[in-house]
């Protein structure tokens, strides 16, 4: 679920209080350039500009997944 900035300090507090017991919550990140399907590795990356560089941060407790765009 990709949610805005602020619903997804929410929702990742959720994950932590509910995982505080028991259980473990996984953060990833990674860089985002707005693409939904891979490019070939032959291709060449042109067009690309560092001020376009954003990244996709997920947050998982196993059963719930949660993602935003910074």
């Amino acid at each position: 679920v990709l949610l805005e900035s602020e619903q997804f300090l929410t929702e990742l507090t959720r994950l932590f209080q509910k995982c505080r017991l028991s259980g473990s919550v996984f953060i990833t990140l990674k860089k985002y350039d707005g693409r939904t399907k891979p490019i070939p590795r032959k291709g060449s990356v042109e067009g690309f500009e560092p001020s376009d560089n954003k990244c996709l941060l997920r947050a998982t407790d196993g059963k719930k997944k949660i993602s935003t765009v910074l």
